[in-house]
């Protein structure tokens, strides 16, 4: 079932599964002006005014979780999801209308930002309430290889990361029906980024080591049911080709940095349109993501100036990128 969502990412799928005399419901929208009425029309048509029995949440992002207290509490259904997707997803509600903390402008300062990107990061931060209702003050936990049963058939829970902190997937394996989330989207690649509160984390090579670790997991067979876009087979050639492409930006990255450069900097050696307002912390994340990854691998290093500005330079020309 396809669900609006007011931007250039216009949709997710949303899904239900026969759960005894109800439904499973996987992922919920934004807890946004319309949804709810989509929703409505969706639980008395496709879903024949059966209850919902639990709602499962494959990751935290507000497009994913928005209405999933709504549904819970108009249900009395449990809420299942991973322990660290439930406790960010907290911990991010509990910041809706606080001040920002001056250590995410020192992030953004760092990543090029001038002073009027700042104030509007100031000015924006802890809006994540806005578009995700109430959640339950308990939740049942799921994690890597756990079995659940949903209407009497088996899903296998498989863990991602990168995207999101424990990203899970359910994977029906007598069928070999896999319900990918955000992991494995048929067309475009999921945003995978630093933010303020882990300034050096590595997410990208926890992304990729997620995609390979799914290449050894899920025959070529299956069939993914994406959050966005059409469902596919093929996972092996989708799985190759979302690694490869950080492989090819990783090595435009490299060859972009023989001089020094500031994030903000290397946004046309990764992205292929321009990068407006409303995409800039998530553009500065991939990016940052990107530069931390080559960090690590030894093939970048980073010097930051009085002013607070991190400077990145290549330590090779693109050729080991990888």
């Amino acid at each position: 079932m396809r669900v609006a969502m007011p931007m250039q990412l216009d949709h997710i799928n949303v899904y239900a599964v026969r759960d005894g005399d109800g439904w499973a419901v996987i992922d919920c929208g934004l807890a946004i002006n319309g949804t709810k009425e989509e929703w409505e029309l969706l639980l008395a048509g496709p879903m024949g005014g059966a209850p919902v029995t639990r709602v499962i949440c494959t990751h935290m992002h507000p497009d994913h979780i928005g209405l999933a207290g709504w549904l819970c509490e108009r249900f009395k259904a449990p809420l299942a999801m991973t322990r660290l997707e439930y406790v960010m997803a907290r911990m991010l509600l509990a910041d809706t209308g606080q001040a920002a903390p001056e250590s995410g402008a020192d992030f953004y300062r760092a990543a090029g930002w001038d002073e009027a990107q700042i104030a509007r990061y100031r000015k924006e931060f802890g809006r994540f309430g806005m578009a995700v209702s109430p959640l339950p003050s308990s939740y049942q936990r799921i994690r890597e290889g756990d079995r659940l049963n949903i209407g009497g058939r088996e899903w296998r829970v498989v863990i991602g990361e990168g995207h999101s902190p424990e990203h899970a997937c359910l994977w029906r394996q007598d069928d070999g029906v896999v319900l990918g989330g955000d992991q494995i989207l048929p067309r475009i690649s999921s945003n995978v980024s630093v933010w303020p509160t882990e300034a050096d984390a590595d997410p990208l090579g926890d992304w990729l080591n997620s995609l390979e670790r799914m290449k050894s997991v899920f025959p070529d067979d299956v069939l993914i049911l994406p959050s966005h876009g059409e469902v596919f087979k093929g996972v092996q050639t989708r799985l190759d080709a979302l690694i490869r492409g950080h492989q090819v930006a990783l090595k435009r990255l490299a060859r972009s940095l023989k001089e020094p450069k500031r994030a903000v900097d290397v946004f046309p050696a990764l992205f292929a349109r321009p990068v407006g307002d409303g995409v800039r912390g998530m553009a500065t994340g991939e990016a940052v993501a990107h530069l931390n990854y080559m960090l690590l691998q030894g093939t970048a290093v980073r010097e930051r100036d009085a002013d607070g500005v991190d400077w990145w330079r290549s330590t090779t020309e693109g050729e080991e990128a990888a």
